[in-house]
């Protein structure tokens, strides 16, 4: 626990048998629910995360693979049943310093936010880090964002994040988009649900042999068509006077990159 408070970590996972048991041992101590979602993996993916016998270790499968915002939203709501005041998210593939969760959970426990995302750009030196492809995406569709859902959020698609108990239950978790495109399509249900989301650094990790999965035909209709529904959402809500999308930033972290 941390300040009295439960926290839990979802782990999604689709075939990263190599990578998993690092990204478990990765998880702070004060973490108290791990929680591994094998999203349909073909390659040992469960297996090698339940050897890891961490304590606090839960390992979830999907018989079929249905996506990273499913097994996000099956362990939200898993994280919701164990009671977790607050829940963060952190890639199997290792790809997220855990150095950075402390700095994440930090303003959701002061109660100064409800959901706290990554941002890479925020980062000092990112752009040495960030390869060139996901650098530009990411500026495009952090903008489109931004004007669709009305956070001045500048790394969208960033799955570093930590939620509240309370955003999770606003957004409903059984509602999210499946598939890519789910960062933009939750960020549009906490506007509308009013909820206070803050920027907080965390830096960018590529290592050796990065490749993305991403494909150009699975992010432009999925995610152009969730920012539109988002955008028109928002505009409905403003004419019924609900209440402003927050958003608040947390300092660069000091130091080299």
């Amino acid at each position: 626990m941390v300040r009295g408070k439960r926290i839990a970590v979802v782990v999604p996972a689709f075939n990263e048998a190599d990578k998993i048991a690092r990204t478990i041992r990765s998880v702070p101590g004060f973490v108290d629910h791990v929680l591994v979602v094998d999203d349909g993996s073909r390659d040992g993916t469960a297996r090698q995360a339940i050897r890891s016998a961490r304590r606090g270790l839960e390992v979830i499968t999907h018989p079929a693979n249905r996506g990273v915002g499913a097994a996000i939203a099956t362990g939200y709501r898993r994280a919701l049943e164990l009671g977790a005041d607050a829940t963060a998210v952190m890639a199997g593939d290792a790809q997220m310093d855990p150095a950075d969760l402390p700095r994440l959970l930090a303003p959701v426990l002061a109660g100064e936010a409800d959901y706290a995302k990554g941002n890479r750009f925020a980062w000092p030196g990112c752009w040495r880090h960030m390869p060139v492809t996901r650098f530009v995406g990411n500026v495009v569709l952090s903008g489109l964002t931004r004007l669709a859902c009305g956070y001045r959020v500048f790394d969208s698609q960033c799955g570093y994040t930590v939620a509240s108990r309370s955003a999770l239950v606003a957004i409903d978790p059984d509602a999210m988009f499946a598939r890519y495109g789910y960062p933009n399509d939750l960020l549009g249900r906490l506007a509308r649900a009013g909820i206070r989301v803050v920027d907080v650094p965390v830096r960018p990790v590529y290592g050796p042999g990065w490749r993305s999965g991403i494909r150009l035909t699975t992010v432009v209709y999925p995610i152009l068509f969730l920012l539109a529904r988002a955008f028109l959402l928002r505009v409905g809500a403003r004419l019924v006077r609900r209440p402003p999308a927050r958003v608040a930033s947390v300092p660069a972290a000091p130091g080299p990159a």
